[in-house]
């Protein structure tokens, strides 16, 4: 699947305020003060955005390149096709 760079950004602040926003209500339950809430909120989101971008990054580092694929994909048609016969230097008996 291809994504722009503002399409993969925007996927990862999504995932990013999403963990934050789950991160939030589990902590507005448990007997913190706001601060600390807030802050731990904030911390979980700059994670997430951080983490979601390095993982990104590592599976395009080791998925292989469209140019590369589409190399091979043409290697193996040429590979795979009969080349053509020039019939101008056939030997002909006579």
């Amino acid at each position: 699947m291809y994504l722009s760079m503002r399409g993969i950004l925007i996927r990862h602040i999504a995932v990013a305020f999403l963990n934050g926003i789950i991160t939030l209500v589990i902590l507005l339950i448990a007997p913190l003060g706001l601060v600390a809430v807030i802050t731990n909120t904030t911390m979980v989101v700059l994670a997430t955005l951080v983490t979601s971008a390095f993982v990104d990054g590592v599976v395009h580092f080791l998925s292989p390149a469209e140019a590369e694929l589409l190399r091979n994909a043409q290697a193996q048609k040429a590979a795979s096709v009969i080349p053509n016969r020039n019939y101008d230097e056939l030997d002909r008996r006579s």
